[in-house]
């Protein structure tokens, strides 16, 4: 059952990198932050993806 469960989040996965753009922003970071949550090694390098792939998700730096 594992075997299915990681092959249809692969599949969700997959299909939120293909629609990030057209998210709202509220949106991608909250799935971001799920998606990295206890990952920080890979953090950078998945924003870099997500970043090379949808370049209008570029947002300036949050204030403060």
């Amino acid at each position: 059952m594992s075997d299915g469960i990681d092959h249809l989040a692969g599949l969700l996965g997959r299909a939120a990198m293909d629609v990030w753009g057209d998210m709202p922003r509220d949106i991608q970071e909250a799935l971001f932050e799920t998606a990295m949550k206890g990952r920080e090694p890979e953090r950078e390098e998945f924003a870099r993806l997500l970043h090379e792939r949808h370049p209008r998700t570029l947002h300036p730096a949050r204030p403060g």
